[in-house]
């Protein structure tokens, strides 16, 4: 599918970014912004900001930024088309339908009539748990301590007895054995023909994050095998990218997510008010779930089950974490076999107490790892203390692998300089971790660091943007190819064919980009944080220092590329040109 940018934009500019973000978050107007607690992490103070002149969205704490597209990609997990559609639907914009391929339409078809599919298939379960033929199923949810307004809240439902129900219900809706099979909600063999992929089961709807029906998980009445049987991966529904309850946690507010094993889990806890927690489904946890988990949360609580198997789910589950970047702590469920039972047995208050002590990821690793030696055998002693050195080589920091050797000395009894010895011997027999390199005292580094080259081209098209007549005093030092990011040549090279017809959008800017992180680093372009100043002096100091910068950088970046490209060769010419100039000129900002 494929929109004209003249379209998008037309969608863009009827759709007023501060009137749509209203309707999902609360923001009060300071100043010239608008400001609110960011939906995308957990906050106690507003750092989230709508700029109407902008019309962008900034979140000073996480970074998560963009325009009006960008917010409804992130916040309802759509596609770039997909926030269109929407918008345009908002602002009353007519999309052409000549502009999908025959492959996406009949894709787009058949996504849609999935979903519709499973939505009527959630209704009829929901409908028979409520009737005689689902007396078993309510008589279970009950039993398992559930409110009816729990089970409506999922929409839990019961699966008959007879095996071909739901496929005589959803014939009498019109849907068609091809497209019921396709659903993953019926199968055909030889023996049985045609019939239901669930029946004498409690059914749990499986939502994606905007809460519609993806998928289902069965639990079977009685001693049948599988206890727990999941729908099949569908072209709507995949099992190691979405996460049971997700839809709600989402909006939790927590400072976290708690990831357990099972619905039941999930349920019981939304239930007791920790309605931050979500499952995988029926799968080892994955590292798609964590990257999912990663746009709601930088902490993740791990509510595994306290047998062998859990402890071992929970062993995995921490190294993904790591692999993603997410924090990860671990609950101890010890004497209840899991949440629901813990909380069954104990209350809402006692698990709350043991979210408070929940034991860091890494300490948790030792624990376990620690039940396989004989401390009080100085060999087997040995060994434990080399699997903590190995252990302590998996952090590539050098600050917090320091601070976990300090912990790790102080509970283990450990002599920390030992420590230190021992996990850099390790270190350099595996390469694990490379040595720390540290600059010799009399050498002086010529190069600032990658990151502060990146900050200054961002902190020129953020001042650029929000005071636009200052381009005009600085385009005959600054050009495009000055920004040596290709992400940021290309919005600088936008902005300043804008700013030369006297016509700029950031917003619109940010448009040129369908994917949702390059969207989001575009909006951290125009919204970089200058280091305070108070003066005016201070200011047009801080400018001048910056367009210094971007040209010297610039400079050096195609003096280092003079060998093998002319192009470079032409920018250095120039460059140098601008800098002695530059260095002899001081440019107002007024």
């Amino acid at each position: 599918m494929y929109y004209p940018d003249e379209l998008i934009e037309e969608v863009r500019t009827r759709n007023d970014i501060v009137d749509v973000i209203s309707g999902y978050v609360r923001i009060q107007k300071k100043g010239s912004s608008y400001f609110g607690l960011c939906p995308f992490h957990s906050e106690k103070s507003p750092s989230f900001s709508v700029s109407p002149d902008k019309q962008m969205y900034y979140c000073f704490g996480c970074g998560a930024g963009g325009n009006i597209f960008t917010f409804l990609m992130s916040y309802e997990n759509y596609t770039f088309q997909e926030a269109v559609t929407e918008l345009a639907k908002r602002a009353g914009v007519t999309l052409p339908e000549a502009e999908y391929s025959e492959e996406t339409r009949k894709r787009d078809s058949m996504r849609t009539k999935l979903l519709e599919i499973n939505k009527e298939a959630a209704k009829y379960y929901y409908y028979l748990l409520r009737t005689p033929k689902g007396a078993a199923g309510y008589k279970y949810l009950s039993g398992r301590n559930l409110s009816e307004e729990t089970m409506k809240q999922f929409g839990l439902g019961f699966a008959n007895v007879s095996n071909s129900e739901l496929i005589s219900y959803l014939k009498s809706k019109g849907y068609e054995d091809k497209l019921i099979v396709e659903a993953g909600l019926a199968a055909f063999d030889e023996k049985r023909g045609m019939h239901d992929k669930f029946w004498n089961r409690v059914m749990f709807p499986i939502q994606d994050i905007n809460h519609r029906v993806i998928g289902f998980g069965g639990r079977v009445m009685g001693d049948g095998k599988p206890k727990y049987l999941n729908s099949p991966e569908t072209m709507i529904f995949d099992k190691s990218r979405n996460l049971y309850g997700l839809n709600f946690a989402r909006t939790s507010r927590k400072n976290n997510i708690i990831l357990c094993e099972g619905y039941m889990d999930v349920i019981a806890m939304h239930q007791a008010g920790f309605n931050q927690a979500v499952a995988s489904l029926g799968t080892a946890f994955t590292v798609g779930q964590a990257n999912l988990l990663r746009r709601y949360t930088q902490e993740v609580l791990l509510a595994y089950d306290s047998d062998g198997a859990g402890v071992s789910a929970a062993l995995r589950a921490i190294s993904i974490l790591k692999e993603t970047g997410l924090r990860g702590r671990v609950i101890n469920m010890e004497p209840a076999k899991d949440p629901d039972e813990f909380i069954k047995t104990n209350g809402a208050e006692a698990f709350m107490e043991r979210i408070d002590k929940a034991e860091n990821s890494f300490f948790f690793e030792l624990r376990i790892l620690e039940k396989d030696y004989d401390l009080s055998d100085p060999d087997s002693k040995t060994r434990f203390y080399r699997e903590i050195a190995k252990k302590l080589c998996g952090f590539e920091e050098e600050v917090e692998r320091n601070n976990y050797m300090e912990a790790v000395a102080e509970k283990y009894r450990i002599g920390l300089e030992n420590l230190r010895k021992l996990t850099a011997s390790y270190a350099a027999n595996t390469g694990f971790v490379k040595p720390v390199e540290r600059p010799k005292p009399t050498v002086i580094k010529k190069n600032e660091p990658q990151e502060n080259i990146k900050k200054s081209q961002k902190l020129l098209l953020t001042w650029l943007t929000d005071e636009p007549g200052l381009y005009q005093k600085i385009k005959k030092f600054i050009k495009v190819e000055d920004f040596t990011e290709e992400l940021y040549r290309k919005v600088a090279g936008k902005l300043f064919t804008d700013l030369d017809e006297g016509n700029y959008s950031p917003a619109s800017i940010i448009s040129m980009f369908q994917d949702e992180e390059e969207q989001r680093e575009a909006a951290s372009l125009f919204n970089t944080k200058l280091q305070e100043v108070t003066t005016d002096a201070e200011r047009e100091k801080a400018f001048n220092d910056i367009v210094y910068a971007v040209k010297k950088n610039s400079f050096e970046y195609y003096s280092a590329r003079t060998g093998t490209d002319m192009d470079a060769l032409n920018q250095v010419i120039s460059g140098k040109k601008a800098l002695e100039e530059l260095s002899k000129t001081h440019i107002s900002l007024h």
